[in-house]
């Protein structure tokens, strides 16, 4: 979840005239409740505060109007530029492994659609999030606001430098795949933070989990994933062939 333009200003976010959702509200608020029973429940994800977040934020709001249908199905789901929004389970356990108690300030790495970053805003104080791709970035901005989501600040540029203007975070999640943890991001994580970052080959990934103590850091391994790849100075340095 990555963006070519390396100017990393905050987009001024402007007004966005989206189609209406496909179906009734009652229907989207019935697939988010048999989404957070089925594939969230299910396997594991009991923290009140993240189930909570999963079942207010609108998932149908985020996808293309062709998707909208499907917005709630145990998969990812294409948003164009060959980028995909994240699996609701994987978007869960991510959230999970950070520990968002309600004040934090948390560094997003990969805008996409944006529904990741406003999951996060739900359960922290405040949310930087950087998208690689300019249109994608300006696009999720503009979907934020409209959505009411006013904690949440888009930039466009290499995900992989991190924001060190506005370090350190509490918290920092990586939706991309990166052959290493970015040292740049591990900078920037303030002592006893945590970050969630997907490590390994451009196809296959482990979700890993690094925790700062003072300026050791304890990296734990959480499951198998599969993401994009993370594009920047400190990640992969073109995409694979499509």
């Amino acid at each position: 979840m990555d963006s070519h333009d390396d100017s990393r200003a905050k987009l001024s976010p402007k007004s966005l005239s989206s189609p209406p959702a496909e179906g009734s509200a009652s229907l989207h608020e019935a697939a988010r409740r048999a989404m957070i029973e089925t594939q969230l429940r299910r396997r594991g994800i009991h923290e009140t505060r993240v189930l909570a977040a999963m079942g207010a934020v609108p998932r149908h709001e985020f996808v293309p109007p062709d998707f909208r249908k499907r917005a709630y199905e145990d998969a990812p789901l294409p948003i164009g530029d060959g980028q995909t929004i994240s699996q609701p389970y994987i978007v869960a356990a991510m959230t999970v492994a950070l520990r968002l108690r309600g004040h934090e300030r948390v560094l997003e790495i990969g805008t996409g659609c944006g529904y990741q970053a406003a999951i996060l805003a739900s359960l922290a104080k405040e949310v930087f999030t950087i998208e690689y791709r300019s249109e994608l970035a300006t696009s999720a901005a503009e979907r934020l606001t409209r959505l009411g989501y006013e904690n949440v600040h888009v930039h466009c540029g290499d995900g992989t430098l991190g924001l060190p203007e506005f370090a350190p975070f509490d918290a920092i999640l990586v939706a991309a795949a990166a052959p290493a943890a970015p040292a740049p991001l591990l900078a920037q994580l303030a002592k006893g933070g945590r970050m969630v970052v997907p490590v390994g080959s451009m196809e296959n990934q482990e979700l890993q989990l690094v925790e700062r103590a003072n300026d050791k850091f304890r990296t734990s391994m959480l499951e198998g994933c599969r993401f994009v790849p993370l594009l920047g100075a400190h990640g992969w340095k073109e995409s694979p062939l499509r």
